[in-house]
């Protein structure tokens, strides 16, 4: 989705507090997949994460870190994933219900096609990756 409409729509990642960290609620698809942290006790241990996240994965959309405060996560509601559209204004346009459940890539996409066109891809992925 994000080369799809690059140039035309700026996307944004917000890394939050850690949804399963191994000091509090570890999963196991976190286990096979090496993703196991710590919950980050002061912003230095985000940043870790955050620059280790990218570097692995390649991870290819501006990844913003919130405050050990979680002030972003708060104000948005983004606990453990959500998604959001904000136009140029500062208007929210889209607000998607929080994840696991409520993360729906397919209905960001949907909004995109109807309110920006098509995608530049002849075939676009509803799947996004999380931090």
């Amino acid at each position: 989705m994000h080369q799809g409409y690059e140039g035309r729509v700026d996307f944004l990642t917000v890394y939050i507090k850690e949804a399963h960290p191994l000091d509090e609620w570890q999963m196991g698809t976190n286990v096979e997949e090496d993703v196991c942290y710590r919950q980050p006790r002061q912003f230095d241990d985000r940043l870790a994460i955050a620059r280790d996240f990218i570097s692995r994965f390649s991870f290819p959309i501006p990844l913003l870190i919130d405050g050990i405060d979680n002030r972003v996560m708060n104000l948005y509601s983004g606990w453990p994933e959500r998604f959001y559209i904000i136009d140029p204004m500062g208007i929210i346009r889209y607000k998607g219900v929080p994840g696991p459940f409520g993360y729906h890539p397919e209905e960001v996409e949907a909004w995109l096609r109807e309110n920006v066109g098509e995608s530049t891809l002849s075939e676009t992925t509803s799947e996004a990756p999380t931090a």
